[in-house]
This record gives C-alpha cells, sequence and structure tokens, in this order.
C-alpha cells in the first residue's frame, strides 16, 4: 500500500470530509484540553460553514490530497500571502493512517505548489497541543521564528527556505 498526493479542487466531496475531519479532531482536542468537553456540534457545523478556502485555488494557492491504496487520507494547503511568502495550512492526516509517511508527502508537495507559484520562503503557525505536528515541522526543516500573524489559536510559528 502506498500514498498518492494530487491537487484537489477545495469545494470538492473529498475535501469537505476531510476538512470534518480535520475540524472535528483539533476543536475537540482544544476544547478537551481547555475545557474538559467535546466541540458542540452546532458550533463546529458553525465554523465550518463559516470558512472558505477559495484562497487554495491556482494561481494563488493549492489543495492537496493525499490517497492511501486509492482513498482519500490526508490534505494540506497553500496559499501566497501578500508579499509572495508562501504559508502552509491545514496539514491532516487521517488517525488510522498516521505513522505511514503521508504527512511528509503532504507538505512536501504544498512546498513544491509554493515554488510553482514562485514563492522562496514558506511559514506556517500550529497550537502547542499539536505536538506531533510540530515535530513534523522540525523533522522537515523548518525553524520556529517569531509570529508571521495574530492567529488567535497560534501559539508556535514556523519556516522554512524553500530554495
Amino acid at each position: 500500500m502506498t500514498w498518492t498526493v494530487a491537487p484537489e479542487p477545495f469545494d470538492s466531496p473529498v475535501a469537505a470530509a476531510l476538512w470534518r475531519d480535520y475540524y472535528t479532531e483539533v476543536s475537540d482536542r482544544w476544547y478537551l484540553l481547555h475545557e474538559g468537553r467535546r466541540t458542540d456540534p452546532a458550533e463546529l457545523e458553525r465554523e465550518i460553514a463559516a470558512q472558505s478556502w477559495d484562497e487554495l485555488t491556482p494561481p494563488r494557492g493549492q489543495l492537496v490530497v493525499g490517497r492511501y491504496d486509492g482513498e482519500p487520507g490526508g490534505c494540506a494547503g497553500v496559499r501566497l500571502l501578500p508579499d509572495g511568502t508562501a504559508e502552509l495550512k491545514r496539514v491532516f492526516v487521517r488517525e488510522g493512517l498516521r505513522g505511514k509517511g503521508g504527512a511528509a508527502l503532504l507538505v512536501r508537495a504544498a512546498e513544491d505548489a509554493a515554488r510553482a507559484f514562485g514563492a522562496t520562503r514558506m511559514v506556517l503557525d500550529t497550537r502547542g497541543d499539536l505536538v506531533e505536528a510540530r515535530a513534523l515541522y522540525a523533522r522537515l526543516g523548518y525553524e520556529e521564528t517569531d509570529a508571521h500573524n495574530d492567529e488567535p489559536y497560534a501559539d508556535h510559528w514556523f519556516a522554512r527556505r524553500l530554495t
């Protein structure tokens, strides 16, 4: 069994299912850590409906989806910021497929897309409780930096040159 990674429209049914899994997991992790409860389903639906990922459309962005043995298993997005820097967004691998190399492939595919858009640097933000993500980014050569945005849930910011 192997991974394949390819571009995917941000609004496809596959992308929608992966977004839902992503938001459910990261939201539940935050609420369990900070409030001892899971996400309220109505709140989750409002948050998903409020998100628009049309910025993940070429030529200024891209969503890539990883399939493991043909089944959608993860995603990553990249978008160009106004200064030409690329930002890595929403790297996610479904729980049952973690540890099989998909996350690194998704990040590398997002980096390739960023290079194709002309970016020479990638930035990202993540939360302190997402320790697996922080370990992945460090392993892939990302270094912690000062904040590049004011995202309310971000605790850690990373950057990497794409040359």
